[in-house]
């Protein structure tokens, strides 16, 4: 499966990294984060090969079947709502 972890800079967002790098048939493909400094050099750091700050760049990729929103909690179900689309 491939994931986007979107709010992957966060606290969150790294504890689901971490978790998932140990997870067998499981890559990340996509992070999305607040700024476009800090996401890129987290995705350089991880090895993966996109990073963006806008969700909507990130769901339009067609090597991510999934996502794991570890954003702030107020803006879940607007971003669950467009994953689901």
């Amino acid at each position: 499966m491939r994931i986007c972890v979107a709010g992957a800079y966060g606290a969150f967002g790294l504890k689901h990294l971490d978790a998932l790098s140990a997870i067998d048939e499981v890559t990340v493909t996509s992070v999305m984060g607040p700024t476009k400094e800090k996401i890129e050099k987290l995705a350089a750091d991880k090895g993966i090969g996109h990073a963006s700050t806008d969700l909507a760049e990130c769901l339009a990729r067609d090597d991510v079947d999934a996502v794991i929103l570890a954003t702030p909690t107020q803006i879940h179900a607007e971003q669950a709502i467009a994953c689901m689309k």
